[in-house]
């Protein structure tokens, strides 16, 4: 196996913008019901993409330039082309990764996965076993995802974990970690659960801005440790920002580097396809808003150019329009900010402005205003509270009560 902080891609804003890494959402079928999915899968799209088309789009991808497409779905091993998908990938040149929550991989498909070529499996794991099997609603989930890596491992495959961040498990970090280090994971991705799908209609489990303060230079005590005692490369996804001390240290794949986040690279060396052939410059935009065409209707070198997302500091609101970093970040992550606020330019979960406020005495809160619609990737909408840094907080549910609040809402953790 090669060096494993290889398993991240590292975006370069110099290089000539084409789909560099792309995330293909091959079904939207998906064998567990999470309450904290984007994209509410469960029941295939209509109209999904057939593995002849499928094996189309790789020929334009790789005649794009892409350098990595992973796999995704719902569960990306439930589309009925998904080995055909991952062998035209690698016979293209493509490398071909895959996200899972890995209920359905056994002994027998993780070989059967090898044999095709796919490159890296990381598995997602979202806390304790307890937090995890009820965020995935599940029973079970845990002990078959860990179940998973060990047997994606065994047959020679590179794998990777990730979680999603909330409070309803950020506390379950550094145990999850002890549990995942002998594993043979090479790199561990966290990234902030933003109010996306499911985890729109689940307001409490969301982090509060200022919890940044204390939660980032946890995550970067543990990037450290992870690197050197087991060589684990722990990177934050594009929504943990941004340019507080922790920066450098968090971007980059190992220690001694200088990286730091480039901005939003929806469009420029990103792109999204969801299972309809529906394409976005990022898999987590909102299609309501940033679907730009179908591969299902027209060819990707008609369509990319208009995937892009562009932003100048003009472009700005709130506290990100006079932020010192405002030029460089301009905004951070594009889909995160919309989520809360149906426009982006103003991103709330910010390390530098979290402590930038705390400094002032204050502290932003988000406080639900209007509920999501209920479809695939759509969102709610939040307003923020300005209030002093001491203020009293809610204190935040049990991960029992936030299942049971949500089912009296009318948000069954196993609603689809």
């Amino acid at each position: 196996m090669s060096s494993r902080d290889d398993l991240f891609r590292r975006f370069d804003v110099r290089q000539a913008e084409r789909p560099t890494y792309v995330v293909w959402e091959l079904t939207l079928a998906c064998d567990q019901p999470c309450t904290h999915c984007g994209s509410r899968a469960g029941t295939a799209r209509e109209g999904e993409l057939s593995t002849d088309k499928a094996l189309e789009v790789v020929k334009q991808l790789a005649a794009a330039g892409t350098f990595e497409v992973v796999l995704i779905g719902g569960e990306a091993y439930l589309h009925p082309g998904f080995l055909a998908v991952v062998r035209a990938l690698r016979e293209a040149g493509i490398r071909p990764s895959m996200t899972t929550g890995g209920r359905g991989i056994d002994r027998a498909l993780a070989r059967q996965m090898a044999q095709a070529g796919l490159h890296t499996v990381s598995v997602s794991i979202d806390g304790l076993e307890p937090t995890h099997d009820l965020m995935r609603a599940s029973k079970g989930s845990f002990a078959s995802a860990f179940a998973a890596l060990g047997h994606l491992y065994r047959a020679g495959l590179r794998t990777a974990s990730n979680i999603n961040l909330n409070r309803l498990n950020h506390a379950d970090l550094e145990p999850l970690y002890e549990q995942l280090k002998d594993t043979g994971i090479g790199a561990w991705q966290v990234q902030l659960t933003a109010p996306l799908g499911r985890a729109a209609d689940r307001a409490a489990m969301l982090l509060q801005p200022w919890d940044l303060v204390e939660l980032v230079p946890r995550i970067a005590k543990l990037k450290a440790r992870a690197w050197q005692e087991a060589q684990i490369s722990l990177q934050p996804g594009n929504n943990l920002g941004y340019f507080g001390p922790e920066e450098a240290a968090l971007r980059s794949p190992r220690p001694g580097m200088n990286d730091h986040f480039q901005g939003c690279q929806a469009g420029k060396q990103l792109m999204g396809i969801e299972s309809s052939g529906a394409l976005k410059g990022c898999p987590s935009l909102q299609s309501d808003a940033y679907v730009r065409g179908s591969l299902a209707k027209e060819e990707l070198a008609e369509v990319w150019s208009r995937l892009a997302v562009r932003r100048t500091v003009e472009d700005l609101w709130g506290f990100c329009k006079s932020c010192p970093y405002a030029e460089t970040c301009l905004g951070g992550c594009t889909f995160t900010a919309h989520a809360f606020f149906g426009r982006p330019g103003n991103n709330p979960y910010c390390h530098y402005r979290a402590r930038t406020l705390a400094a002032r005495g204050v502290r932003e809160r988000l406080v639900l205003k209007q509920q999501a619609p209920g479809r695939p990737f759509d969102h709610a909408l939040f307003e923020l509270v300005e209030e002093p840094l001491d203020a009293p907080d809610v204190k935040p549910p049990t991960p029992r009560q936030l299942v049971k609040r949500s089912v009296a809402l009318g948000f069954s953790p196993s609603a689809r």
